[in-house]
């Protein structure tokens, strides 16, 4: 999988991507993460990006005509263009499995009061909401996206199992509790049933688990449910 970033703060996103999972996938061939300096495509000694918005109001705005000049150094092939924004679609992992299918995604990283409209109705670039909260920048959003998506890629992840099993997977819920030594730790013991070896009442025990903190921690995805705890 591509995937292209745009942002006047290049260092903000790189820097992570070296990291971790991120970084075993790139260094593995199997993401080619690219980030650019949106400022490359000013034409101004203050190589400006913003400027006041129309109609007055505070802050400052991010240039339409900045925006289409990077976008478009992509071109043919930019892939699925996506903007960071609170106002866009919110990111979930059915969102996330939908971007995972594509060969080629381009992140524009907005700043300031937000992006000239002209940049999502025109490139086009869909908006996207990692949550209903306001951040500085559309970076840090950038690399909740980046990890999500990439981890569901093929070959990123050693044994499909694990992201089978992640919260909010296939079965819409959160995963089950995970405990490993000491068995006892100032008076709270791991349960009984993960020690038996009993490999069917494990995984029971895990469904139910993961159904009851489902319930007690985001009742909005069991609606109608009551708050059973796992025997």
């Amino acid at each position: 999988m591509r995937i292209d970033v745009f942002t006047i703060f290049p260092d903000l996103v790189s820097g992570p991507l070296g990291q971790s999972l991120l970084g075993r996938a790139i260094d593995a061939g199997v993401l080619d993460a690219r980030v650019h300096d949106l400022r490359d495509w000013t034409d101004d000694v203050h190589r400006s990006v913003d400027d006041a918005p129309f109609g007055g109001g505070p802050g400052m705005v991010m240039r339409s005509d900045v925006w289409f000049k990077a976008i478009e150094s992509l071109d043919p092939d930019r892939g699925r263009a996506l903007l960071l924004s609170p106002a866009g679609r919110r990111l979930d992992q059915s969102f996330v499995r939908e971007l995972a299918a594509e060969p080629h995604l381009t992140l524009l990283c907005g700043r300031y009061e937000g992006v000239d409209e002209r940049v999502a109705g025109g490139l086009p670039a869909e908006e996207v909401s990692i949550g209903d909260y306001v951040l500085s920048g559309g970076e840090l959003a950038a690399l909740v996206l980046i990890e999500a998506v990439t981890r569901l890629v093929p070959g990123v992840i050693g044994r499909e199992e694990s992201h089978q099993r992640d919260s909010f997977s296939e079965m819409e819920m959160l995963d089950h509790p995970q405990y490993t030594r000491p068995r006892e730790f100032r008076g709270m013991a791991v349960p009984e049933v993960l020690l038996s070896g009993n490999h069917a009442d494990i995984e029971r025990w895990r469904r139910e688990a993961a159904e009851a903190k489902t319930r007690r921690n985001r009742p909005d995805l069991t609606p109608g449910a009551g708050p059973r705890e796992p025997s």
